[in-house]
């Protein structure tokens, strides 16, 4: 597993930070999978934020955990369009299921790539990658 999978998964809940136009947008994301140590999020091919990142696939993810404790994460995204990969992600995430099938058409899951990130506190710098 990568450090950033390890991380994002203590948060539960993290952001990602894309870009439309010239206009920041940040939303929350919470389906996260790891698969042959590549770290994967999972969205929504509707959503805007599917049409962002095919459009600039540079990312920021950010979230909090353990309490005073938070990630910093730069990355690129790539688009991975196979039945087989969505399904491992949905065997890892469950909760999605209710929602998403590997072949409906509307599930999309990318991995991050050229990744460099920071845990940090309060108390200063935890760990650089």
């Amino acid at each position: 597993m990568s450090k950033a999978y390890d991380y994002l998964k203590k948060t539960g809940t993290f952001y990602i930070a894309t870009v439309e136009g010239d206009q920041p947008r940040v939303r929350p994301f919470g389906g996260l999978a790891d698969i042959d140590g590549k770290t994967y999020i999972t969205l929504n091919k509707t959503k805007k934020v599917f049409a962002q990142l095919i459009a600039n696939p540079k990312v920021e993810l950010c979230g909090m955990y353990e309490g005073s404790n938070w990630v910093r994460i730069s990355a690129k995204v790539v688009h991975d369009d196979s039945d087989a990969t969505r399904a491992k992600v949905l065997e890892q995430n469950p909760n999605l299921g209710n929602m998403y099938k590997a072949d409906d058409g509307i599930f999309a899951v990318f991995y991050l790539t050229e990744v460099s990130g920071k845990a940090e506190s309060f108390g200063g710098a935890i760990e650089e990658f």
